[in-house]
């Protein structure tokens, strides 16, 4: 209980501490932008984009989201002035040359991840390459969430996971210590969201889906899971089917069952 109270108040302190920094940085105006454009080179804005490309790479290696403070501080550093054309040609790159898409997932903390353009365009889902077993434990996780209508409490995950011979208590030889890549790793990469439940002694938290997995994961592909593994029509699932298909609302037959 003492640990999850810390690591819940470690949370807060986090985020805070990441508002914070993002403070110290005023997004500049077009006229801004101009003017600095006019005190550098060409390659000189070549060099630091490259820059910028390279870091988002190197943290989309782990799935991390990247925060506009970070690539002020760490990459940008003096060449703030031109921040906002340096981040358009960074996006521009990554559409060209690497077929991503960069994404802001949260405007108040602007907060960046890539997507994969085909994946999200074809309706697959980055989570369901078997070469990851990582993304395979999490695309459960996010199926378990979708199906109870978005929202579970953690004894429900780790009671679905030892079902599933993924005990949480003990170290996995895939996926080491298995509760702190669920509630530390997916919640950083914004995967998932790992809330205390207020009021609750002892502490308890729930599940949600994180901003990432609304971007790139296929409610879709979810059902078409559910369907073949207990043999049923994804349309059984009338809610989840609604949400997942909301074009197909109005058609016969996708509101009546339950």
């Amino acid at each position: 209980m003492t640990q999850r109270k810390r690591l819940s108040n470690t949370q807060s302190s986090t985020q805070n501490r990441e508002e914070d920094d993002d403070t110290t940085f005023t997004q500049p105006s077009t006229s801004q932008v101009q003017r600095g454009l006019e005190k550098v080179t060409p390659a000189q804005v070549d060099q630091k984009t490259a820059e910028v490309v390279q870091y988002f790479l190197v943290k989309d290696q782990k799935k991390m989201p990247v925060r506009r403070a970070d690539i002020v501080k760490h990459v940008v550093k003096e060449y703030r002035n031109i921040y906002p054309e340096i981040m358009k040609r960074a996006a521009h790159t990554f559409d060209q040359v690497f077929g991503l898409k960069l994404v802001e997932i949260d405007a108040k903390s602007h907060t960046y991840i890539l997507i994969n353009k085909l994946e999200t365009t074809d309706g697959a889902s980055p989570i369901n390459s078997p070469a990851n077993p990582k993304m395979g434990l999490l695309f459960v996780i996010l199926s378990v969430i979708f199906m109870k209508e978005g929202v579970v409490k953690e004894n429900v995950i780790w009671n679905t996971l030892k079902k599933l011979r993924v005990d949480p208590g003990k170290k996995h030889e895939d996926f080491g210590d298995v509760k702190k890549v669920v509630t530390d790793e997916f919640v950083r990469q914004r995967y998932l969201e790992y809330v205390r439940i207020p009021h609750t002694e002892p502490v308890e938290h729930e599940f949600r889906w994180g901003q990432r997995a609304e971007i790139e994961v296929s409610k879709a592909r979810i059902l078409e899971f559910m369907g073949e593994l207990h043999g049923l029509e994804p349309q059984s699932w009338s809610q989840q089917y609604r949400e997942a298909h909301p074009a197909s609302n109005t058609q016969p037959g996708t509101s009546s069952q339950r």
